[in-house]
Parts: C-alpha cells; structure tokens; sequence
C-alpha cells in the first residue's frame, strides 16, 4: 500500500509506545496544590478524563488511592486523595462537562467517596462493547484507535503504596491521557453505527445504578460454602466470616489475605474440637491464621453455641436453572429457546454482544412468566420493568413478541438451554 494511501490509524500504528513525558510526573499531595491544579483544570476545554487506582486484594476499603485527570488545554495531574481528603472542588469545576471513564462502574463509587459525583458520562469500555470490538480493555482499545501500545504491568499493583514508584505514575498517567482521543474516536464511530443515542441511555443507567447494594446476609457470599451443611455449621462459619471481617476492617487489609475463603471453609468441614486442632489443620492458613488464633476460635464456639442458627435454604427470586426448564416447564423453555436465538441474530446483525442487546437474566425473566396479554407493549412494559433501556425495548420486544407466539411445544434439548 502506498503510503498516500494509509489511514489514519494505519499512520498511527507506527507509534509502537506513548509520547514520553519531558520530566518526573508528580503526585499532588497537599491541598493548596490541589486547589491551584483544579483552577487549571477548569480553565481547560473540553471533557474531563478521569481514573482511579485502588488496591483491591491489598487493602479492605475500595478507596481511590490515587486519582488521575486529563483535560486538554489543561495537561495531566495525580492526586492523592488519602493526603488531599476531599475533592468536590474538582466536581464543582467539572460539574457541567462530561466525564471520560474506562469502565466507569469500576471507579464511580470511589470517586463518590471524595465528592467527585459526575452528571455526564462518556464510558470508552462500554462504548466499545456496543461497538462490537472484540477486545475492550483499555490496552487493546487504545491499541485498536490509535496504534499505541500500553504495558498494563502495573494494574493489579498495591496502590496504597507509597512513596509510588516513577513507572507507576508513568502508567497511570498514561490511562487518561490518551482517554480523550479515545473518546473522540469512539464517539464518531457510534454516529456512523447510529447507535449514539444507544450509548446515551447506556452512560446515563451506569450513573443511576446502585454500585452498592446493601447485602442482608453478606457472608453468604463465602466461596465454597455450598459444600458446608447443616444450619450448624452454617453458623460457625458465618461467625468466621463475620470474625474476619471485623478484623480486616480494623487493619484495612483485604479478607482473602487475612485468611482465604477456602481455609474458613476448611476449618467449618473439619469442626476442630480444639485450638490446638485448629491450629493443626494445615488447610486453614493464611498470614492472620495463626497470629489471630485466638480470634478464630472464639468464632467457632460462638458458632456453635448460637442459638441463633441460620436458614439453611434462602428464599429469594432466583429462577430454576435453565437445564431443568423442559421439565419443570416446558412452555417456558420453548419461549426461552426460540427468543435466545431470534435475539442472537438480532445481535449479530447490530455488531452488539448479545448480553448488551438484552441481558440473560432479563429474558430469562420474561420467558419464564410472560405479561398477558401478550403484545409488544406489554411485553416492552414487563422489559422496562426489569430494568432494559428504551433502546433495548425498541430494539427486542417486537422480536420477543414473535418468538414466544411462534414457540413451538415440542420438548427443548436441555443443553439449548444452559447458558
């Protein structure tokens, strides 16, 4: 190909790294330095960029250890939180702008936290999901639009640390200052795909979704606690958990490095009748396993001697599992079969994974008990109820409507099901 004849993006990937900084990147850490940097963000123009890093596995909060902004006329700046408390200056400068984030439900609650709530939103992850591109990570799409190659050695890093390391900052800077340009590239591609006003309705539920849902039985959640039975040890090991908990948010230490959900688990199938048998079971590890013996222990003869025992099943709204649908109901599972697939093509037919056309539990919902009468508009008014967008309503019910009325009775091949 002559070279006249190149793209844009063809130019750009001979940009095998990032543009370089002309010195150390610095962390903003006091709160004058805080206030001056967003007086320059606000004299800036255009969307502001913003991430955050947190230390997930490390610590027990979801705080944002370090925030970072990009807006063009403006540059780019780290802030750290934790020193800088606050940050609503930065929302108020910000407040009539639009907000660039990749993966947006990943740093919203964080940056809530400091007073950072944006009204407009520009995800560049989600966008690229309902663009049909086959990798959305933030590597692979800047990669993809603009031929620059991001190391992402540092994304599961303890960004509590402190002081960060240079290379660290390099990185982290790097993740907005190219957001914006990803954006714009995003953004004309939407229009080309009509799909723009998609995107707007789905920008605007990230902003209107519960990132934190209170939990009535969060230690439920324990990993391999269907292997546990009886209401018994069922409460030994939610005294466990709660015991862990307790403790991890006193130390600010993630649970599983405390001690793993496997070895609470361990210790619950095996009912020690000691300490010392505690302390001899080499399943139940961990770096607080042996320091917090005590601890553990208590837990476990509290949980025994509770008469306060848990429900060993609990109620809720979960539907059967689709593998059993062709036997518990049949006519479900023909909705569920001939809607999956009509929606499949639909989604393919769009450039749209289909979870985003329509979510699995949404249609797995409707199919299993349909509005009545059934019409278009009311099934458009059952898939707003659970939750579905007025594109996703626009786009499905029609189609949704035609494959329930023509599903056949005939038995459903469990496997067309389960997934």
């Amino acid at each position: 190909m002559a070279a006249e004849e190149r793209t844009g993006v063809e130019e750009a990937r001979e940009l095998a790294e990032p543009p370089r900084p002309s010195g150390p990147r610095l962390v903003i850490d006091d709160r004058d330095a805080f206030l001056a940097a967003v007086d320059e963000l606000d004299a800036g123009e255009g969307p502001f960029a913003i991430d955050a890093e947190r230390a997930s596995g490390f610590r027990y909060s979801q705080r944002a250890y370090l925030i970072q902004v990009f807006r063009r006329g403006a540059g780019s700046y780290l802030f750290d939180p934790p020193a800088i408390g606050e940050m609503s200056a930065l929302h108020r400068a910000g407040e009539d702008e639009e907000w660039v984030i990749h993966a947006a439900t990943q740093d919203l609650t964080c940056l809530r936290e400091v007073g950072i709530d944006p009204r407009r939103l520009f995800d560049t992850e989600l966008a690229a999901r309902l663009l049909g591109m086959p990798r959305v990570g933030l590597g692979p799409v800047v990669e993809e639009l603009l031929g620059i190659h991001l190391a992402k050695a540092h994304s599961a890093a303890d960004w509590s640390t402190r002081p960060l390391p240079q290379p660290w900052l390099d990185y982290a800077a790097l993740d907005v200052e190219l957001l914006v340009d990803v954006r714009d590239r995003l953004a004309a591609m939407l229009d080309e795909q009509g799909k723009a006003e998609m995107a707007r309705q789905e920008f605007q539920a990230e902003l209107d979704r519960d990132l934190q849902p209170v939990r009535a039985e969060p230690w439920r959640r324990l990993s391999g606690l269907h292997t546990v039975r009886g209401a018994r040890n069922l409460a030994v090991a939610r005294a466990l958990w709660l015991a862990r908990d307790e403790y991890a948010r006193e130390t600010d230490t993630a649970p599983g490095r405390l001690v793993p959900d496997a070895s609470l688990v361990a210790a619950v199938r095996a009912m020690p009748d000691s300490k010392r048998a505690l302390a001899a079971l080499k399943e139940f590890n961990g770096r607080a396993s042996r320091s917090q013996l005590d601890r553990w222990w208590a837990a476990i003869e509290a949980g025994r001697a509770t008469e306060d025992l848990p429900q060993t099943r609990v109620a809720g709204d979960a539907l059967p599992p689709p593998r059993a649908w062709a036997d518990r109901n049949p006519e479900a599972a023909a909705r569920l079969t001939a809607a999956k697939q009509s929606l499949a093509e639909l989604a393919e037919a769009r450039s749209l994974p289909v979870e985003n056309l329509l979510t699995p539990d949404t249609l797995r919902r409707l199919a299993w008990q349909p509005p009545a009468p059934m019409t278009a508009q009311t099934i458009g008014t059952a898939l707003a109820a659970l939750g579905a967008r007025p594109w996703q309503v626009a786009e499905t019910s029609q189609r949704i409507l035609d494959s329930f009325v023509e599903a056949a009775q005939a038995p459903v091949r469990a496997e067309e099901l389960d997934s």
